[in-house]
């Protein structure tokens, strides 16, 4: 049994570990949701809650003969989202409902292992910076106001390549000159670093999926 099989387990007479597994797998839940609706999903959205009410359920139902529990969790998320929307009459999103079937086409596969190894090359370039894609947890911006502004400062160092490169090499976020010159304060740059690099890394890289889950930036950005 692996190590988070065994967590699982422990979690399933324990909310607060629950609560903690959520915290932890929150990019998880996330990103389940994304693949489902075939486009970006926040904390703010109504696909977000039953993601994670499906996460929450799949703790609590999950039984060690079912396989792993990412494999489980996941299956729960993506039945959940499919009886959503075929409840709000949505028979169309970015990916067709019929390809939401036990039996996924090759056509979600390949959309699945397309943004997985996006994610991947994603951590290996992260890594530079000392932090990884499950570091963001803590750090990505839950107020509207912040967002905006954090949007403000990733777009700033999009339209400056020399302050990428620069970023590239040394591994830090110029924050002295970002707060110069597009009033967020550094608190916030500081606070949430981890989040504009990422941001400024998935839009300037070779990322397009994980892009098109980051466009809301701009116009977050814009505002």
């Amino acid at each position: 049994m692996s190590d988070i099989d065994q967590r699982i387990q422990s979690a399933r007479a324990d909310e607060t570990l629950i609560t903690e597994l959520i915290e932890e797998y929150r990019p998880f839940i996330l990103s389940s949701a994304s693949a489902v609706c075939g486009h970006h999903i926040t904390d703010s959205d109504d696909e977000w809650s039953i993601a994670l009410l499906a996460f929450y359920d799949s703790v609590k139902s999950y039984d060690p003969g079912r396989g792993h529990f990412i494999s489980y969790a996941r299956m729960v998320i993506r039945s959940r989202l499919t009886d959503y929307f075929r409840s709000q009459n949505k028979n169309q999103t970015h990916i067709s409902l019929e390809d939401l079937t036990e039996n996924e086409t090759p056509r979600v596969e390949e959309i699945n292992r397309s943004l997985r190894e996006e994610i991947e090359a994603l951590d290996q370039t992260l890594s530079n910076y000392g932090f990884t894609y499950l570091d963001l947890i803590s750090t990505s911006p839950k107020a509207h106001k912040t967002r905006s502004a954090c949007a403000r400062a990733v777009l700033f160092m999009l339209e400056s390549p020399l302050l990428i490169s620069n970023m590239r090499t040394t591994g830090l976020l110029p924050v002295k000159i970002i707060e110069k010159n597009s009033q967020v304060p550094r608190k916030i740059l500081e606070r949430h670093r981890k989040y504009i690099v990422t941001a400024v890394e998935i839009l300037s890289g070779d990322y397009p999926q994980l892009s098109e889950y980051m466009e809301y930036i701009r116009k977050e950005g814009a505002k």
